[in-house]
């Protein structure tokens, strides 16, 4: 397959090499000091020098801030958007991962936005509006997990407490996505299997999500049936150019999918990665099967034909399940908290955290705090 362009739901330049029109799509702009925001990880890579140099190349002024790594947090933002005036840049260039993305995108609303951050904190009561000029953003996916390139969202933690913030609006979307699956080449298989995982549970936790939104569920159905076929092939061989280019088409699938609304798996994700600074995907990864227990009752019907999209042994909800333990297996996930490193004794804490999060409002069943603590208790 070559590179094809489309725009659904931002601009979408997708295949290998697509990367090489960047300097181009720039230029025709009027860009001329582009920010590349990246993490410390990225900016070693052969593929970032190169990149920089055809930048400079056009006649390109970039300038680079990779003062990144882990879960992203406010005072990344904070310290890309004194880079940003540093530089006197003209737009940003967000490359990496959904961490990556998300500071990227919140760095283009501060740049012009007054207060902090998180006074733009999605359903806050007093929250101040979005309504000053954004810079234009790039972005350019190197896993295919979070789907952040197509979101509207941007999720950054509290340096201190670790608790997650959802900023949310319409004009967080990229403008331009460059989606190169080259770029995914070689990438670690536990990189591969955990950002797949994430891929994954966006496309069902959608696609359970309470609401009606057909064209979100059609989206979700495809992008499970391009995981269950491509995640174990990609976490195999790193060099499964077409396996990656479906995870890659996967991820920005669920990302447009879940629009429609995301679960409890997410909200016991999130808890996670507040407590235990777990990557996300994983922390998805790890409670996905004991979620969808929970959901069984509630929607037995849908699970069952996710069974059949993925080719499950039995064509029902319990056939799901056991599906994705068969695929945690094989992509090598641990099988409970426990294997993961994660105690029992902050389970309080969890409870709590995950109770409060914003996700579980849309599950298929209502939970409560006591209903979380089951799913975790099973999970350990």
């Amino acid at each position: 397959m070559g590179i094809t362009e489309f725009s659904f739901p931002t601009a979408i330049r997708f295949g290998a090499g697509a990367r090489h029109d960047i300097p181009t799509a720039l230029q025709n702009k009027g860009i001329q000091r582009p920010l590349v925001v990246t993490d410390r990880g990225i900016v070693a890579l052969p593929f970032f020098q190169a990149l920089l140099q055809e930048l400079t190349q056009a006649g390109l002024q970039p300038s680079v801030f990779s003062e990144l790594g882990g879960n992203p947090v406010k005072s990344q933002v904070t310290a890309g958007v004194e880079a940003f005036r540093q530089q006197s840049a003209d737009a940003i260039v967000a490359l990496g991962g959904g961490a990556a993305l998300d500071v990227a995108k919140a760095i283009a609303l501060m740049v012009h936005h007054p207060g902090d951050l998180f006074d733009y904190e999605d359903g806050k009561p007093d929250g101040r509006a979005i309504d000053q000029p954004i810079p234009y953003v790039v972005a350019i996916p190197t896993t295919a997990g979070t789907g952040s390139e197509v979101g509207r969202s941007s999720v950054i933690s509290d340096d201190e407490t670790h608790a997650k913030k959802i900023i949310f609006s319409p004009r967080l979307l990229p403008q331009r996505v460059f989606a190169d699956p080259e770029l995914l080449l070689d990438l670690p298989p536990k990189i591969t299997a955990a950002t797949g995982m994430d891929a994954l549970t966006h496309c069902v936790e959608a696609y359970l999500a309470k609401g009606y939104h057909p064209m979100c569920d059609g989206i979700a159905i495809e992008g499970v049936r391009l995981v269950a076929e491509n995640l174990a092939k990609s976490v195999a061989d790193g060099s499964d150019l077409e396996a990656r280019s479906n995870m890659l088409m996967a991820a920005m699938m669920g990302a447009v999918a879940f629009q429609k609304g995301l679960g409890v798996t997410h909200s016991c994700a999130h808890a996670l990665s507040t407590v235990y600074d777990l990557h996300h995907g994983l922390a998805n990864a790890l409670m996905i099967p004991y979620a969808m227990q929970f959901n069984l009752q509630a929607v037995p019907e849908r699970l069952a034909r996710l069974a059949t999209v993925v080719g499950a042994d039995e064509p029902t909800g319990a056939g799901f399940i056991a599906w994705l333990n068969a695929l945690k297996a094989e992509v090598g996930i641990p099988n409970t908290l426990t294997e993961a490193g994660v105690a029992v004794d902050r389970l309080d804490q969890l409870v709590a955290i995950a109770f409060a999060d914003g996700c579980h409002p849309l599950n298929p069943r209502p939970c409560t705090a006591d209903d979380i603590r089951g799913i975790y208790t099973s999970a350990f």
